[in-house]
């Protein structure tokens, strides 16, 4: 049979593969995921279900009437005053006001949040003032859930550009102690700065905060962001609370740090949902990771297995991150929408995802 289905790799690379072919990489992928989160493998009508979608001759491919989840959003306005470097396009006489309110009258988003150019807990505390103007100004003109944004970032706080040691750098010197101790003062500080942007933002009526790509600096890091996290809800009961991850496992750079007793080095979306509930959180963001060497059907029925899991077994609302190098689309600038239609389709049909 000659090899006409388009599809891409997963540096976004046009290739044409056989049914034959897509159905090989869709169960290859899927055991590889099962066996990475400890997840059940998906059935052989659900991986015919995929191999369906991704071998579609339509450019564009949806869901059917009814079946439409929530959107979340990071970054928010800045997309568009962002240069391409940072996902944007670059049209720097957009305001965050006007932005906000295109996002939620042209463009139909459920929710948006408020966001820094400089996209981090860190900061943002530098500018809290100014912030604080902006989302009230902001919310008393928008009608959808608005909240604010930011990365938890703890690289930040490592030398050079903050007070504490780089835990790999003393890693390589073999301080292992030293490492574990500079990563929990810094995870300290990071939960006290997110304490200080929630509580003054708090203050202007904020409806709720977005933890983006949480755990980007490791397990000290996530154990942070539950920290501020909790904290935040114990001051809002009401707050509406989404942490995204930053990866489909948690690097185990301190490598024993726990949460409420639990280790989090090495854990899977399942586990990382858990914690997030328990921190108070409403939502979680669940990663899978895309393999740029393997093919996109490969890589979403990767994420499918591994995201299923995670959707199985939380209590709260699980939201696919769906975006350039995560949840099966290609690891490129701009992510190719034929990858996009189909990896949020997928999900949605396989790993029942409530929102992306």
């Amino acid at each position: 049979m000659p090899a006409s289905v388009f599809t891409r790799m997963g540096d976004g690379r046009v290739v044409y593969m056989t049914k034959e072919q897509v159905m090989d990489d869709i169960q290859a992928g899927m055991a590889d995921g099962a066996d990475a989160a400890s997840a059940a493998e998906l059935t052989d009508d659900e991986m015919q279900r995929i191999c369906d979608i991704v071998c579609d001759p339509s450019k564009i491919v949806g869901i059917e009437p009814g079946e439409e989840v929530i959107m979340t959003k990071d970054a928010g306005e800045i997309k568009f005053s962002q240069d391409s470097g940072g996902s944007g396009i670059g049209i720097t006489s957009i305001p965050r006001a006007a932005g906000a309110l295109m996002y939620e009258r042209a463009f139909a988003f459920d929710t948006l949040e408020l966001a820094w150019m400089d996209y981090s807990i860190k900061p943002v505390k530098q500018v809290i003032s100014e912030e604080m103007i902006t989302y009230e100004q902001i919310s008393q003109e928008t009608t959808f859930p608005y909240m604010y944004g930011a990365m938890p970032n703890m690289g930040l706080y490592y030398a050079p550009d903050g007070p504490y040691g780089n835990p790999t750098d003393l890693m390589r010197e073999f301080k292992i102690e030293e490492a574990q101790d500079q990563a929990e003062k810094s995870a300290d500080l990071l939960t006290k700065d997110i304490g200080y942007v929630t509580e003054r933002l708090h203050s202007v009526g904020l409806e709720g905060f977005d933890f983006d790509t949480t755990a980007s600096a490791g397990d000290a890091e996530f154990v942070a962001t539950l920290r501020g996290a909790e904290n935040y809800r114990k001051l809002d009961p009401n707050a509406y609370i989404v942490i995204g991850m930053s990866a489909e496992n948690v690097l185990g750079i301190h490598g024993s740090i726990e949460y409420k007793g639990t280790p989090v080095a090495g854990i899977y979306p399942a586990e990382q949902a858990k914690l997030c509930e328990q921190a108070g959180a409403n939502v979680f963001g669940a990663v899978v990771n895309t393999n740029t060497s393997k093919s996109f059907a490969w890589n979403v029925a990767r994420s499918a297995a591994i995201i299923k899991k995670c959707t199985d077994e939380s209590n709260i609302p699980v939201h696919a991150n769906l975006g350039m190098g995560v949840g099966g689309i290609p690891m490129c600038e701009l992510v190719p929408t034929d990858t996009v239609g189909r990896a949020g389709k997928i999900l949605i049909e396989i790993a029942h995802i409530d929102g992306i």
